[in-house]
């Protein structure tokens, strides 16, 4: 029998099958998401101590910041290589422990070269986590049903920053002095342990494919692939590796998220300093108002996939999304001393960038298959973390040189306007994410 004879997943049986896959595999994804990015960005909220404390300029902390994907870059094809031929369960484990490990020991750094070797190595070790999620979601779930599967666990970014910033304050005023750390060595200990926890929990309870789901019957995880098999793109999908890397739509992906991600990198590196700017917060305070844009982005990026699964529409959910996430950057950078327009504008900002995430993830793996798409995902979400190098440092050097962030985000929201105009001129004429 072949696949294609098998009943498919449709209707309220295929609604109900799938909601038990979402369930059972995205709310742990969803959780070892948030602690990644905890130990990814708690350097923004370090940085309101340990930049006094250290002596270090915001040269020296956009640069720091940037190594974090200069590692990842280096090790995120390899990592979803390896993941695809060793299994999600094994390398996503391998993943967690190691990066919760690095990250715990950045409360030792002492100097910039420890700074700019520490980022280096959690950057290392947390390479393909990002990628190898959405590879694992090809695995189980047909394109229709992709963006959402990707912006549920996508959420983590946005209830990261919800949580994030009252957590880090948190700890960083009530720890600070005990034990003789500083409030920033305290944050990097206690948000590396739960990485470490997490890593063994996913070795014992996910499962590589349908297939070795022992909580699913035969039937379904019989039907579960062929939905896959049967709803792939009609244009049959690349599996050579080497097709990943020359494919001009993998490379046309690549550029756009390179934009997208210098967009990621103001949010995430600077937000507490630009709010901190705007009304003279203290630590606490600072944590406690950036959540407000994580809120309202995680929000608007639930509502975008949703409506773009829903239409089969890809294009214009992401290029109004880029545009309006410029908007917000210009928004913020016109009045950097109003919290309350400042907090609008990166609300907007925010909401934008996010909501880009999950739909834009669908559409590598409707034309690469394979090792291809273990590759030319971990491809695309490399050459686009050059963007995340770049804007930091960028910042920071700009930041120094002028005294002022306003430049710098300008230059931020005039890229992710570019970006919605390079998905509205370029987009293929045949929309490749339309299942």
């Amino acid at each position: 029998m072949t696949t294609q004879a098998l009943p498919l997943a449709t209707g309220a049986a295929g609604d109900a099958l799938y909601k038990r896959v979402y369930w059972r595999l995205i709310p742990l994804l969803i959780l070892c998401f948030i602690v990644a990015y905890y130990d990814r960005v708690n350097i923004s909220f370090a940085k309101l101590q340990m930049q006094d404390e250290l002596k270090f300029s915001d040269t020296v902390y956009g640069l720091g910041a940037s190594l974090f994907f200069v590692g990842y870059i280096l090790f995120e094809v390899p990592s979803n290589v390896i993941l695809h031929r060793v299994g999600a369960r094994k390398w996503i484990a391998r993943i967690m422990i190691s990066w919760g490990v690095a990250s715990a020991l950045m409360m030792f750094v002492a100097t910039p070269f420890q700074f700019y070797a520490m980022r280096f190595i959690v950057g290392a070790m947390e390479a393909g986590f990002l990628p190898g999620v959405v590879l694992y979601f090809t695995y189980w779930f047909p394109p229709r049903r992709r963006a959402r599967a990707n912006s549920l666990f996508m959420t983590a970014i946005s209830l990261s920053g919800v949580t994030g910033g009252p957590l880090a304050g948190w700890i960083m005023t009530h720890f600070a002095g005990l034990n003789g750390w500083s409030g920033w060595q305290w944050l990097f200990l206690l948000e590396g342990i739960p990485a470490v926890l997490l890593g063994f929990v996913v070795f014992f309870f996910l499962d590589d494919r349908p297939a070795l789901a022992g909580w699913l019957a035969e039937s379904e995880k019989r039907t579960i692939e062929a939905d896959i098999a049967a709803n792939e793109s009609v244009a049959p999908a690349q599996h050579s590796l080497m097709r990943a890397f020359s494919d001009p739509r993998a490379l046309f992906l690549s550029g756009v998220y390179f934009l997208i991600l210098v967009g990621l990198g103001g949010v995430t590196f600077w937000m507490p300093q630009l709010i901190k700017n705007a009304g003279g917060l203290d630590t606490q305070t600072v944590g406690l108002v950036t959540a407000i844009p994580w809120l309202i982005g995680g929000l608007g990026m639930l509502a975008v996939a949703f409506n773009s699964d829903r239409s089969g529409e890809r294009k214009w959910h992401l290029a109004l999304c880029a545009i309006a996430s410029g908007i917000g950057y210009a928004v913020s950078a016109a009045f950097p001393l109003d919290l309350i327009v400042a907090v609008a504008g990166l609300s907007l900002a925010t909401l934008g960038i996010l909501a880009i995430f999950p739909v834009f993830w669908t559409v590598p793996s409707t034309f690469l298959g394979g090792v291809a798409a273990a590759s030319g995902i971990a491809f695309i979400n490399s050459m686009g973390n050059l963007g995340s190098v770049f804007s930091p440092t960028f910042i920071g050097w700009v930041n120094d040189r002028t005294q002022s962030t306003q430049l710098a985000i300008n230059v931020i929201a005039a890229m992710m306007v570019l970006a919605g105009i390079l998905i509205v001129a370029f987009w293929p004429k045949k929309d490749t994410a339309k299942s």
